[in-house]
């Protein structure tokens, strides 16, 4: 964005600004001499604004750049790295969007400019594959200790018949005659201005600078078979509701020998029924009795791992109070840290009492010179 005068932290109106002035510089209107490479660019600063102003995807683009998240993320929006688009799997199906080359309309806003020329390299390169995301349900205890599991995905592959050609085994890639490799052709024109050049795509070999003239039976060409696939996704202890656990180079394969992009899985961690996290406490109530809680008792308070804890209250403990496990929280992932067991006493009043427990209670209530709460005359009675 710094091309347009306007920082990567750039406000709604600020942004706003930088996109009417693209969108006035690249309308084809204003274009008419090339009109064809300005409904391109046109259609790109649309995509761009469309995005940014998104406010999650926005996040995720400040957040994490161009490269996605490294490691584990906050959100589950998705990432914005690599070529191709976003696609989102879900473990009701596939649920997915091609949101273009993200990697060149946010370069745009934040600096890069619209350029033919890198364009162009990168599509005749090496291209890093789509990522692909995948929405994974914990449960939280699951989330406290750390787990693996496998899930199975449906993603592009590397055809194994062809590996990954698209040509027919024992038959040859050519060359493109009419681009000569390049995907592109370059074409001349003599205008009242003088001589204009332009690129176009290729139609001979639709921008892949190689004609296949017998295509693999199994992939038909493409040079890779869409399969599910079974992955072990390790997470760590401590991971939260909507952070994301990133696996490297498990996403659909590139093209022209570029890298594989990369798998997103998003965790969605269960509510429990006893259980409550707050940052990285463990919050609970806990029923005492009457009794332990006039005379004080020494409690066993259950662990989300299993265990058990001693913890003793004093006497004369009131309803509410508060008390910490110190340590017995959750782990904060890639960090030293581990949050605090924070349990609330509830006492509970017995509702049926015997002959005899009732005789020992008005007792005690004799003994402790109790009266029944007066209801106080309002002011006009």
């Amino acid at each position: 964005m710094r091309c347009f005068g306007v920082e990567k932290n750039a406000s709604e109106e600020e942004l706003k600004k930088a996109y009417r002035k693209l969108a006035k510089k690249y309308h084809p209107d204003a274009n008419p001499d090339n009109r064809k490479e300005a409904e391109a660019k046109f259609k790109e600063v649309n995509e761009a604004y469309e995005n940014l102003s998104d406010p999650q995807k926005r996040r995720m683009y400040d957040q994490f750049g161009h490269n996605g998240p490294q490691g584990f993320g906050g959100g589950a929006g998705g990432p914005f790295g690599g070529q191709g688009g976003y696609y989102s799997y879900s473990t009701s199906g596939f649920d997915g969007f091609d949101m273009g080359d993200l990697g060149d309309i946010f370069s745009s806003f934040f600096g890069g400019g619209f350029g033919g020329g890198s364009r162009s390299s990168r599509s005749n390169g090496p291209t890093k594959g789509a990522d692909l995301r995948y929405d994974l349900e914990i449960t939280f205890e699951e989330a406290f200790l750390g787990v693996q599991k496998e899930i199975t995905i449906n993603r592009e592959d590397t055809c194994h018949t062809c590996n990954g050609s698209g040509a027919k085994p024992g038959s040859k890639v050519e060359t493109c005659h009419v681009c000569g490799g390049s995907g592109q052709v370059k074409q001349i024109q003599t205008t009242i201005l003088g001589q204009v050049q332009t690129t176009r795509t290729c139609s001979n070999c639709a921008g892949e600078g190689k004609v296949i003239k017998e295509p693999c039976e199994t992939c038909r060409g493409k040079g890779r078979v869409r399969k599910q696939v079974k992955i072990q996704v390790n997470i760590p202890a401590g991971i939260d509701d909507n952070q994301t656990v990133v696996l490297r180079g498990e996403g659909a394969p590139g093209s022209k020998g570029g890298p594989k992009g990369d798998l997103y899985v998003t965790m969605h961690v269960k509510r429990h029924s006893i259980y409550k996290r707050q940052d990285y406490n463990v919050l609970c109530d806990i029923p005492i009795t009457f009794t332990q809680a006039t005379l004080g008792a020494e409690l066993s308070i259950p662990m989300v791992d299993g265990t058990t804890t001693k913890f003793k209250i004093p006497e004369g403990t009131q309803t509410g109070t508060r008390f910490r496990i110190k340590g017995k929280g959750f782990k904060a992932v890639n960090r030293n840290y581990e949050g605090d067991m924070i349990f609330t006493v509830e006492v509970q009043t017995p509702k049926r009492l015997t002959k005899e427990q009732r005789e020992l209670f008005m007792q005690l209530a004799k003994t402790m010179n109790e009266q029944p709460p007066v209801k106080k005359r309002g002011i006009f009675g």
